[in-house]
């Protein structure tokens, strides 16, 4: 068996490394001016105009403050829906409890972040206020306090503070990304499953690269990945603990077993077995390892999915006769066709919120990435290209992120570039996320806390 390298990940109720919680206290609001409560601005106006934000450096700790308020200005921006506002424009923070209005409104801002950080000898606390300019008052008043190796993590944290308290919905900047990182000669490549922040910092490998590895995928609540890898020249789905690097196999099957995915109650694992010269999908139990047929068609079925709520499962098949998506109840009868444009589809992927599926659809001369609705209307392309796969959505449904390969060579020398990309699911903003190595098969994680 290969040595998996084993890093220990992060959840907001114990962060690991040194074994301190991250504690969150609220901040009492100063006395304020009288004003009107504090509006939402729905997703949709901030798509049109991105919110306007103002985001200082943190007082206390100069560094610090400046690279809490970089890494929250770079999620806010990289969202597509916020508008940072150069700190040109406002020079320094004016020092006390309220800000000065005036001095917000004049350089157009509606929404102000202020605070301080301070380092306490292995320890960060960091204070943040989130103010609505207009109605002069403060919606948001936190103090954390962790390892000061998490400091990262703080700003992310506070990021979905203020996306949620914004745009009336949950955020998505405290998660990671598995992928598959390659490196080496297109036709000798050294895979690992790696993990990473959302925004491509603090990379790490889960496994050393002895054995070929695809489709990592997270758990809904627990620090465990399900992932194929080609150990012992036996491709077949594994269970990895993610705190202590174990890993298992789920199920024994003669042939191969390939694309899993968890059901959304953790339970079960959803995967496809080869037989003969086609693929069942079959549910695996984690805790009795018991093993129920879902599919019997004699055709390939694969890449199966759960619906948000655990009754249905799309999944795609050549029942029909070529590649197309088809949706079923989750005991696995009542199976419907849905996709019908042009060309052969792959990898289709639930939205958390439900209202749409993620697809690959495979064409004559370019691949793309779309979604539909989980009856087939609606299809929509939102990126395409010479090679692009794999969607996976963010834990609030706003976002896919996929990967592309690039038809010109890479100066890594492997031949052909992959590289994680991100989209809103109306086709805005799409953004290449760093990584470094080639990459592909994300998988994005829930929230962390």
């Amino acid at each position: 068996m290969p040595n998996t390298l084993i890093l220990p990940t992060l959840n907001r109720r114990a962060l690991l490394g040194g074994g301190a919680s991250l504690l969150a206290t609220s901040l009492a609001s100063p006395v304020l001016a009288a004003g009107a409560a504090s509006a939402v601005i729905d997703v949709d106006r901030a798509r049109a105009a991105p919110i306007p934000i103002a985001l200082p450096a943190l007082g206390g700790d100069p560094t610090l403050g400046a690279q809490i308020a970089g890494v929250i200005s770079a999620d806010l921006e990289g969202c597509g829906l916020f508008r940072v506002i150069s700190q040109q424009a406002y020079g320094a923070a004016p020092a006390g409890d309220i800000p000065a209005w005036s001095k917000w409104t004049g350089v157009g801002a509606q929404a102000l972040v202020t605070g301080r950080a301070e380092n306490q000898g292995g320890q960060v606390r960091i204070e943040f206020r989130l103010w609505d300019i207009l109605p002069q008052t403060q919606i948001q008043g936190t103090a954390y306090t962790a390892d000061a190796a998490h400091w990262r993590r703080i700003a992310h944290i506070m990021a979905d503070v203020i996306y949620e308290r914004l745009l009336g919905e949950k955020g998505y900047f405290d998660t990671h990304i598995a992928y598959v990182a390659s490196t080496g000669p297109r036709d000798r490549r050294t895979t690992r499953i790696a993990l990473m922040d959302q925004d491509g910092q603090n990379t790490r490998y889960l496994t050393d690269g002895s054995w070929m590895v695809l489709t990592p995928r997270f758990h809904p609540s627990r620090e465990q990945l399900a992932y194929m890898s080609y150990q012992n020249n036996r491709p077949r789905v594994y269970l990895m603990d993610l705190a202590s690097g174990r890993q298992s196999v789920l199920g024994e099957f003669d042939g191969m077993s390939f694309s899993p995915r968890f059901a959304p109650d953790g339970g079960s694992v959803l995967m496809s077995v080869s037989r003969g010269g086609g693929s069942d999908i079959v549910s695996v139990e984690l805790g009795s390892r018991g093993v129920r047929r879902l599919t019997n068609s004699g055709a390939i079925d694969v890449s199966p999915c759960y619906s948000p709520d655990g009754s249905q499962i799309v999944f795609n098949s050549d029942r029909s006769g070529d590649q197309q998506l088809f949706v079923m109840d989750a005991g696995g009868g009542n199976v419907r066709r849905i996709s019908y444009g042009n060309g052969q589809y792959a990898t289709p992927v639930w939205s958390p919120r439900g209202d749409l599926i993620a697809f690959t659809r495979l064409g004559s001369a370019n691949w793309a990435i779309g979604v539909m609705r989980p009856d087939g209307s609606g299809e929509r392309i939102l990126s395409e290209s010479f090679s692009v796969e794999g969607p996976t959505f963010c834990p609030n449904g706003r976002v896919l992120m996929f990967w592309r390969t690039s038809a010109a060579r890479d100066n890594r020398g492997s031949g052909y570039g992959s590289r994680l990309v991100s989209i809103d699911i109306t086709g805005f903003n799409e953004r290449v996320l760093p990584t470094p190595t080639d990459a592909s098969g994300p998988s994005w994680s829930p929230r962390l806390g």
